[in-house]
């Protein structure tokens, strides 16, 4: 089974642009959550498990395991938590279950549980990069910067492991958050690399890039942003800043005309009107 998740939220945006708050989105938390397959051992060989593997319990428990995420994504949270209540009572060993257990409690703002979870999810499965990855955005939300670097740095290293743009997206998050400025640049590089078309990376990576004052590598990557669907009001006012001290005075301009006419009601639309460029 898998299922896409966020690093923090449902929705949140707080991972999204780490001017914001905060990767996966979860996964933004999109942090997002894939099973990985567990092993079944005969002596030396490990043999993927597979369908035709899993017993009645485990589809019974994966059925519930199914609602709950169906709960969680559509943010009724409490019965998405009774849910997987419920596959964990039917399989206490579900290493998904307590994955998504994790992210249900860091909804309800409870990191001690969300943070029992997660470890209960690796210690069933030590191959379960997308619960490293969430119990790392777990730990940068803490600012336990260092301890969240090395799950995600776990998670990079897991054979197999799918998200590797996702996880390097958040550990550029966290090390931007943790004043790492060079590691942050080398993570959300890589993450571009990988996922040129992500516009959370670009903006990211030109956030950081205005941070240090390299205006034409930051105008690169929100360009790319801008001049797509995904340009928001805090793309757009980094834009116009970018653009401002690059002297290129008419696209500002056009960036302003954007940003007032589409988030009239923003603070950066605000700001904008106000001329107040260093908000």
């Amino acid at each position: 089974m898998s299922f896409a998740l966020p690093n923090a939220r449902a929705g949140s945006r707080c991972l999204l642009f780490a001017a914001l708050a905060a990767f996966m989105l979860a996964g933004c938390v999109s942090t997002t959550s894939t099973r990985q397959t567990s092993d079944v051992s005969f002596g030396a060989e490990q043999v993927p498990q597979t369908a035709s593997d899993e017993g009645q319990a485990r589809k019974r428990a994966r059925l519930r395991l199914e609602l709950a995420l169906g709960y969680f994504q559509n943010g009724q949270t409490n019965v998405a938590l009774d849910e997987v209540k419920q596959a964990l009572a039917i399989d206490p060993g579900y290493g998904d279950a307590y994955n998504l257990r994790g992210l249900v409690y860091m909804r309800l703002d409870d990191p001690g549980l969300a943070e029992d979870s997660f470890r209960r999810a690796i210690s069933i499965n030590p191959r379960d990069g997308n619960a490293m990855h969430n119990y790392g955005w777990l730990l940068c939300q803490q600012k336990r910067y260092g301890d969240g670097i090395g799950q995600f740095q776990r998670a990079l290293e897991t054979p197999g492991y799918a998200d590797q743009a996702k996880t390097l997206m958040t550990m550029g998050v966290c090390d931007m958050q943790a004043g790492r400025s060079a590691e942050a640049e080398r993570a959300l590089t890589r993450a571009y690399e990988i996922d040129p078309n992500n516009p959370i990376v670009a903006y990211n990576l030109a956030l950081l890039l205005s941070q240090r004052q390299d205006w034409a590598r930051a105008q690169f990557y929100i360009r790319r942003v801008n001049n797509s669907q995904a340009a928001t009001a805090e793309t757009l006012w980094l834009g116009v800043k970018v653009e401002r001290q690059l002297n290129n005075r008419e696209a500002a301009g056009q960036l302003g005309a954007q940003l007032t006419q589409r988030f009239p009601q923003s603070r950066e639309a605000l700001a904008y009107e106000r001329g107040n460029f260093n908000d």
